[in-house]
């Protein structure tokens, strides 16, 4: 699987918590469609097949960023030292 850049994963996540909530406060046509999207990309980002494993997939993954970042950090630290 090809990883999505942590950039365009958060915005993913982003739209799909906004698209949550406009339709839970006022389900339409249009929001349950946006809802769709939304949960259509952050699946196809993630590598999942629905909204459930979806999010702990982008969890994982941004854990992963984080880490990586951190890993950068020290490895930067000590070559400076």
């Amino acid at each position: 699987m090809i990883l999505p850049a942590e950039k365009e994963l958060r915005a993913v996540l982003a739209k799909f918590a906004q698209a949550r909530i406009e339709h839970d406060v006022r389900p339409t046509g249009r929001t349950s469609r946006a809802l769709e999207d939304a949960t259509y990309t952050l699946c196809a980002l993630t590598g999942a097949r629905t909204v459930d494993q979806a999010l702990p997939a982008a969890d994982a993954l941004l854990q992963r960023y984080r880490a990586d970042r951190d890993a950068t950090r020290q490895k930067s630290s000590t070559l400076a030292a």
